[in-house]
């Protein structure tokens, strides 16, 4: 038993994390993006360093966030002639994000701390451009509504186009993980589905909706021209049955009829 679990203390982001260790699929992965020699890149937990090397010669800056002390000190002395890099010893979500610069992401993330990384990336006032993110398969799903729209992807999908970048095998890791690893790929829309006016009853809307039904927002008489609107025929649909793109008019028919506003 390591000696950590022995003490009771909790052991270090690193040991439950998934390593990239093959430069060719490194390489491969990293010519899916869009990153060029003007970007600024996060990269959240680069672990050893293996992305980090090559995110250094393709990128302007690169910023590289650590938690893990021991993992910190053999980064910045792997890196430390390298002009274009700065090493942060610090946990990712106490972070602060630029608060004005275009920026990038480009992250290897701990499997474990996938949704709250991308809460913050998704929710902070100056969010990424665009964002790569190496996530179990089912969790990419859900953050793209399938099978079916839920609270997070509702929240994600009025300001980023969401796509899968790339299928990884099981033995592209070390240790090689137990589940399907895919590259989750955001880009942020300009402008959003939802104008920054509307977004907090969108918020309250899609709550509501998803956890009361329909018939908790609208009139009997609103409901049926709303869905008319939305081309919704099933008028005992459920929120799990509708589209990204007819939540978007629901949204809009409650917004006008029901609060009022133009």
């Amino acid at each position: 038993m390591p000696q950590n679990r022995k003490k009771g203390t909790t052991p270090p982001i690193w040991v439950s994390q998934n390593f990239m260790t093959s430069y060719k699929i490194i390489n491969r992965i990293i010519r899916r993006t869009t990153l060029n020699r003007d970007d600024h890149v996060i990269e959240i937990g680069p672990g050893k360093g293996h992305i980090t090397g090559i995110l250094i010669q393709k990128c302007r800056k690169v910023s590289a966030i650590e938690i893990d002390g021991r993992l910190y000190n053999k980064l910045t002395a792997k890196f430390k002639d390298v002009k274009n890099i700065r090493i942060y010893h610090q946990d990712f979500m106490k972070w602060k994000l630029p608060k004005f610069e275009n920026y990038k992401v480009f992250s290897n993330i701990p499997f474990c701390f996938t949704t709250d990384i991308m809460r913050k990336l998704t929710e902070c006032k100056n969010a990424p451009s665009e964002a790569w993110l190496t996530m179990e398969k089912g969790a990419a799903k859900r953050f793209m509504g399938k099978p079916s729209e839920s609270l997070h992807s509702l929240l994600i999908k009025p300001r980023f186009d969401l796509d899968i970048a790339y299928y990884f095998i099981r033995e592209d890791f070390h240790p090689k993980p137990g589940v399907d690893v895919v590259l989750l790929h955001l880009k942020k829309k300009s402008p959003p589905d939802i104008p920054a006016n509307q977004w907090f009853a969108y918020e309250q809307f899609v709550s509501k909706a998803l956890k009361y039904g329909f018939r908790s927002l609208f009139t009997s008489k609103q409901l049926s021209r709303a869905f008319r609107q939305a081309g919704v025929q099933n008028k005992n649909i459920t929120p799990a049955e509708v589209l990204y793109v007819q939540w978007l008019c629901l949204f809009r028919c409650y917004w006008e009829h029901v609060l009022g506003r133009k």
